[in-house]
């Protein structure tokens, strides 16, 4: 039989109404001749909850813990589902992480995959039943204990699952019905795409695009998992939604597919260090140490260059990161000086910055894209304040206040809304 993966997002599952919804869906798989596996995130909000009964019981929670009782609110989702799956007429059983059993590593609260062994639920479908509901976002440790794999982590575990079982295609059912060149309420030109390439996805997952998360992009596409992206309140077919596909799949691209953009961003500058081999590493040594997410960096000569104060040649150093994580930085930084790794006179932070970026596969064989959007801001009066390219994206960044007329704009410039 061909196998199907299908994913439920919270929203999806919010009610007995949503997941008798998604249950249909399913029934119309199984219809068509598919064995399917279902993965179930926990109903929206359960979570949160969660997580706000372990904080309210202990500040210092044991991690081991925390995942058994955050991993609950998706074994509830999976019991749910199959249970109504059944009073459709539909043979189906519910797995939690431990039952399959999904082998992870022993990181809770952001365990990865080590294995998805295969035997029980093939076990299931040769005895006749056709559907296998599997909790999502869990797992279980090499020493027997619950694990979970971090927030968006059951798109993670479908895109696994379609992996192990050699899936036909994965499918992630959400609260919108695909990908698109950009949020539809920043630009109400955005356009849906038909398909898109994995690389180019996973760059806009990257960049702030929540339709998809990072980590099972990066698996989809290691793996070359098809993975469609739909909609949980229409009415679906083989055609609807985004594919997420190989790039040999797509006949023609765009030069630009897709503008993405981030609010959380902030600018951190270190100004006056020594300009010498190695104070690079002596930055951001200490900043991946701290677990702090560096993006986009620049050096400039310092405007005391070989002045009285500074003899020798100095420099400034400005990177982004995520906004959550500036005292972190700003601490790593301090601690670093007073070890006397770096010297540095100043460091100032902005945090009223956004990141804008430009994401195609075209841009690999068309010059003139860093041109045209760089005009097109200018044109807009919008100034540029740090610059980082890839071989299929630009990121610029720029003041938080003109985020949106940047999106509409770059949107225009490449004209996006045309198929």
């Amino acid at each position: 039989m061909p196998l199907l993966v299908m994913k439920f997002g919270g929203t999806s599952v919010a009610d007995l109404a949503r997941i008798e919804n998604a249950a249909k869906k399913v029934q119309k798989e199984v219809e068509r001749g598919y064995d399917v596996i279902v993965i179930v995130s926990a109903m929206s909000g359960e979570t949160n909850k969660l997580v706000g009964y372990v904080e309210g019981t202990s500040k210092l929670y044991d991690a081991r813990e925390y995942d058994a009782v955050v991993a609950s609110g998706e074994n509830v989702t999976a019991g749910l589902m199959a249970l109504r799956l059944q009073e459709m007429g539909i043979p189906a059983r519910s797995w939690q992480g431990w039952q399959v059993p999904i082998q992870t590593t022993a990181q809770h609260g952001s365990a990865r995959f080590v294995d998805i062994p295969r035997a029980n639920i093939d076990a299931k479908f040769a005895e006749g039943f056709k559907v296998a509901v599997v909790a999502g976002f869990q797992g279980v440790s090499p020493e027997g204990r619950i694990t979970t794999l971090g927030r968006g982590g059951s798109d993670t575990t479908a895109v696994a699952f379609a992996a192990a079982f050699g899936a036909e295609r994965c499918d992630i059912y959400t609260d919108v019905d695909g990908v698109y060149t950009t949020d539809p309420r920043v630009s109400s030109k955005a356009r849906k795409l038909e398909k898109i390439a994995f690389e180019e996805m996973l760059e806009l997952a990257s960049l702030g695009a929540k339709v998809l998360q990072t980590r099972s992009v990066e698996l989809a596409m290691r793996y070359k998992v098809r993975l469609r992206v739909l909609s949980s309140f229409e009415d679906t077919d083989e055609t609807s939604g985004t594919l997420v596909c190989d790039e040999e799949e797509i006949m023609e691209s765009k030069v630009v597919s897709g503008i993405a953009f981030s609010r959380e961003e902030a600018k951190i500058t270190l100004f006056t260090i020594e300009d010498r081999p190695g104070v690079a590493s002596a930055i951001f040594g200490p900043l991946a140490d701290a677990g702090v997410n560096v993006d986009m960096i620049v050096q400039n000569i310092s405007e005391k260059d070989y002045d009285d104060a500074h003899p020798g040649a100095v420099t400034d150093m400005t990177f982004s990161c995520p906004i959550n994580q500036v005292e972190r930085a700003k601490k790593a930084m301090e601690d670093a000086k007073l070890a006397g790794k770096i010297g540095y006179d100043e460091l100032i932070v902005d945090t009223d910055v956004a990141k804008v970026s430009v994401v195609g596969i075209g841009m690999r064989s068309h010059a003139g894209v860093a041109a045209k959007m760089f005009n097109a801001l200018a044109a807009e009066g919008i100034n540029i304040k740090v610059i980082s390219t890839s071989e299929i994206k630009i990121s610029v960044l720029i003041d938080r206040k003109y985020m949106e007329l940047a999106v509409q704009a770059l949107h225009d410039a490449f004209e996006l809304e045309k198929a």
